[in-house]
């Protein structure tokens, strides 16, 4: 396969998008198990189209652009897991196609071939989370776009204002995928050690990356929403996550093939001769990715292979360092051939296998199936953890998210709290009201005009009056 990917004819980039669908094919036919975040997603994107105003009407911590094209879809084909997955698809062959005309119109590797869109596609690959329309995946795009920009930077004697261009782009990243704005610092050390920058021009990518948040920040002020702009999404992403150990696990499992190829391809470089100084950089650079990437893990939302999408492009370009250094070509030939086969297992299993079969499934991220069928297509609030309730349903109330809505609704003591929630509930009344948490008698409590609205029909269910 590699030998194939090695010939420099454009034809090969269809023979790219070719192979990329048929990776995929196979967990479209059988049908994606359905993601708690894809549902929550897909709840933000119904909410906006029926009017509400994000992080004041909508309690959830999903970024603005995000959002926004989450709206775009609903607006245009409703709730539907198939066109997230085709969106996702149409994201990652641009990402493909994208890296590797830039990598050979650049020359950042000796030979001009097909091989860096083919480890990158793989390691698109590395679950079947990743073949959703993920706010990680779409950021990957815009952070990669800078490295673009970033290359023709440092392969001139001197930098120019396209500077602006690389901090715009982050800029851009952060507001899909709050955690991409630590690869600001990539680019300002890159820009600093790799180019001639100035120190005009460092001020120049710094105000691009500033440039679409302070104007997202302007609409939400001007807009009179700022303050829950900045509780539900600002603060939310710099809160201490608390990580499931089975997570740990399932990532270890996942990520563990093409970390371990793209750290094998890294100490390859360091003994490793015959590149220019312009390819030094680039490795260099990328180098910097990747201590980048490792920064924002500590911001992620949640621990999911599809949040580790944005070392890909870094990973992709160690990995094709190691198979290039190969003497034996038919041993990197065969050493591919098992990377490929072995994550393409570790990517079916998990939507094949049933029950305990399977050793990477996700469990925490799938949909549970426990789904009451008497409550069907009903506005409803569900007072706890867990998004299953809403798969046949409708949101209402701005409680979306509940790790944001309990700091209002379990402080019932503050005042204008109680103010808050009854006008919430006036404003957008669910039908059905699940309690999962014990909290509707003390709501009922301390705001009587609710009681009256809803009575007890079974243990944790209230139906309005």
């Amino acid at each position: 396969m590699l030998s194939f990917f090695k010939v420099n004819a454009v034809y090969q980039i269809f023979s790219l998008l070719i192979l990329l669908v048929l990776i995929r094919v196979p967990v479209y036919l059988v049908g994606l198990p359905e993601l708690i975040p894809e549902l929550q997603w897909m709840l933000v994107g119904e909410q906006i189209n029926k009017g509400f105003v994000m992080y004041s009407e909508i309690w959830d911590n999903t970024a603005p652009l995000s959002a926004l094209v989450y709206a775009g879809l609903d607006g245009l084909f409703g709730r539907s897991q198939t066109v997230y997955q085709l969106a996702a698809l149409s994201v990652a062959s641009f990402q493909v196609i994208y890296f590797n005309v830039m990598i050979n119109n650049r020359d950042i590797f000796a030979k001009r071939n097909y091989v860096p869109g083919l480890i990158y596609l793989l390691f698109l690959n590395i679950s079947f989370d990743c073949c959703t329309l993920s706010p990680v995946l779409m950021a990957t795009t815009f952070v990669l776009m800078s490295f673009g920009t970033m290359v023709r930077q440092i392969s001139r004697l001197q930098a120019t204002d396209e500077v602006f261009e690389i901090g715009f782009l982050i800029g851009m990243a952060s507001l899909f995928y709050p955690p991409a704005c630590i690869f600001i610092l990539w680019a300002i050390a890159s820009l600093v050690f790799f180019s001639g920058a100035t120190l005009r021009q460092h001020s120049l990518s710094i105000f691009g990356f500033l440039f679409p948040l302070l104007l997202t920040a302007l609409f939400f002020y001007l807009d009179g929403t700022y303050e829950a702009f900045s509780r539900n999404f600002i603060s939310s992403v710099f809160q201490i996550r608390q990580y499931n150990l089975n997570d740990f696990k399932t990532l270890l499992a996942t990520l563990l093939l093409p970390f371990g190829l793209g750290i094998l391809g890294f100490l390859r470089l360091v003994n490793a001769f015959g590149f220019n100084n312009f390819q030094i950089r680039c490795q260099q650079v990328m180098m910097l990715w990747a201590i980048a990437g490792i920064v924002s893990i500590g911001l992620m939302p949640f621990l999911a292979p599809m949040q580790f999408l944005i070392f890909v492009p870094a990973l992709a370009f160690f990995t094709i360092n190691f198979f290039n250094t190969f003497k034996k070509q038919w041993l990197a030939e065969l050493i591919f051939l098992g990377t490929f086969g072995a994550i393409l297992l570790i990517h079916y299993q998990a939507v094949y296998a049933t029950g305990s079969e399977g050793f990477v499934q996700l469990k925490n991220l799938k949909l549970g199936q426990k789904v009451d069928v008497k409550i069907q297509n009903k506005r409803v609030l569900v007072l706890g953890d867990g998004m299953e309730e809403y798969k046949n349903n409708y949101a209402a109330t701005p409680y979306l998210n509940w790790n944001l809505a309990k700091y209002e609704l379990e402080n019932l003591d503050n005042y204008d709290n109680v103010i808050s929630i009854l006008r919430n509930f006036e404003k957008d009344s669910p039908e059905i009201i699940i309690d999962k948490v014990n909290l509707a008698p003390k709501l009922f409590k301390r705001i009587p005009a609710l009681e009256r609205r809803y009575k007890l029909v079974e243990k944790g269910v209230y139906k309005r009056v």
